[in-house]
This record gives structure tokens, C-alpha cells and sequence, in this order.
């Protein structure tokens, strides 16, 4: 078995972070298209996007990570909204809306804050675990 330095941590909680920053990126964006209708009777509006994630070993340091797996739109379906005065209702005066939920959204939103500042923190911890062992060895 072989002993882990501190490089491999901070590789681990990296690749952590980089992939709660794409998870809050595609928040942001479903976030940001959550009204985004289509422009002509029929066409849809926004598709809700989600990431997910896989583990991935490194064969060479024998770390396992995460990186991003794929992002794909959310098949669920649209609601409808009455509108007959938009440019996108049917012929019945619905208008398609995106398939986002913003209090989905926003509990994704805290969850993926909540893993990526726990990923920091361990950064933290080992650089101050370096900084105290760095501070022993000059005394």
C-alpha cells in the first residue's frame, strides 16, 4: 500500500471542485433559461441541461477522481402556458414553457456550493497541515 502525499490530495479535491463548478455553471444557465420560450407556434422552448459525473482512476498515482461524464437535456416534458397574444402559442393560445423548476434549481444550487466549498476546505486543512509541518522543521 502506498502512502499519500499531499500532491494527491490536492489533485483529488481539485478535480472535485472543477466538476461543482461545471454542475453550477449548468444551474446557472437552466436558471437563466428558465422563461425562454420558442419564437414561432411549435417550436420548443429551452431544454433543461444536467451534468453527471463518473469516477476515473489513474493508473499511474492509483487515485481516484471525478470528472464530468456528459450533460444532456432533461427529457422530461414542457408545461403549457395560455397565452393566445405570444408569438409561440399553438392555435389553442398555449405557449410551451421550459422544462426548468426553480426550486429544483436552486436545492441542485446548494448542493453543488456546498460540495465544491467542502472540496476548498480540504485544501485548506492540507495547506495549513503543510504550512504547521513547514513551521516545526525551521524551529
Amino acid at each position: 500500500m502506498r502512502s499519500t502525499d499531499f500532491s494527491d490530495i490536492f489533485k483529488v479535491a481539485t478535480a472535485g471542485m472543477r466538476v461543482q463548478g461545471e454542475r453550477i455553471r449548468i444551474i446557472a444557465e437552466n436558471i437563466a433559461n428558465s422563461d425562454s420560450t420558442g419564437l414561432s407556434p411549435g417550436a420548443e422552448p429551452y431544454r433543461r441541461r444536467q451534468i453527471t459525473f463518473k469516477e476515473v482512476l489513474d493508473k499511474t498515482s492509483n487515485l481516484s477522481s471525478v470528472k464530468v461524464a456528459s450533460i444532456t437535456k432533461d427529457p422530461s416534458a414542457f408545461t403549457k402556458e395560455y397565452n393566445p397574444e405570444h408569438p409561440a402559442a399553438d392555435a389553442k393560445g398555449y405557449v410551451l414553457k421550459p422544462n426548468v423548476k426553480s426550486l429544483v434549481e436552486g436545492l441542485d444550487m446548494r448542493e453543488a456550493q456546498r460540495s465544491y466549498e467542502a472540496n476548498l476546505s480540504v485544501i485548506d486543512t492540507i495547506k495549513n497541515m503543510f504550512a504547521r509541518a513547514l513551521d516545526i522543521l525551521r524551529a
